[in-house]
């Protein structure tokens, strides 16, 4: 993930045809309950920031700066009750899904998450940096922000521009821990 951006602003058709082609991840029962909003240039990139951290943070992070040169986001949220409503349709009735909290694992997150990883899939491939965040506080400064309708959830924001030179490591990539292959079974664990 880049946390550095160069300032240089990305063109808002070319953040709306990445988020489109996002939009071709699969959804549970076809609901398509996922949208991404983008807020392209250094202004949008501002509104955002000004929404959804504290002053003291923007003052004092060291990503802060490198953030706030971000050519453009896209904030990902989705629809929980567009899937309680798919599934109390005849063809799903019989899931017992028709109610949000009836869910063990909800849907709208994966789904969510699919398109957000199709977006950096698309940008890496069109030669955009970028960086995922999760969302973990102002959630409804941020979605009236965006004029979000009543029930849409937050899942994260990306990021997107052009790499800074200079990158700060992230600490967390010093962590020790399984590999990939150890991460991978074939059969049980």
């Amino acid at each position: 993930m880049t946390r550095a951006f160069d300032g240089t602003e990305l063109d808002e058709d070319l953040l709306v045809q990445l988020c489109e082609e996002a939009m071709r991840a699969p959804t549970a029962g076809h609901v398509r309950g996922v949208r991404a909003v983008v807020l392209a240039g250094r202004q949008g990139v501002r509104d955002y920031l000004d929404t959804s951290c504290d002053a003291e943070w923007l003052a004092s992070s060291s990503m802060a700066p490198g953030l706030a040169k971000a050519g453009g986001i896209v904030v990902v949220v989705c629809d929980p009750g567009a899937y309680a409503s798919r599934y109390a349709e005849a063809d799903k009735a019989g899931s017992g899904l028709d109610l949000i909290e009836a869910w063990p694992v909800p849907y709208w997150h994966g789904d969510a998450a699919f398109a957000t990883m199709a977006l950096l899939l698309l940008a890496e491939d069109a030669g955009i940096a970028a960086c995922f965040m999760g969302v973990f506080q102002h959630d409804d400064e941020i979605l009236a922000l965006i004029n979000a309708p009543l029930g849409t959830l937050l899942f994260g924001v990306v990021f997107l521009g052009h790499a800074a030179a200079e990158q700060e490591r992230s600490g967390s990539l010093d962590r020790s821990g399984p590999t990939r292959s150890e991460r991978v079974a074939r059969c049980r664990f």
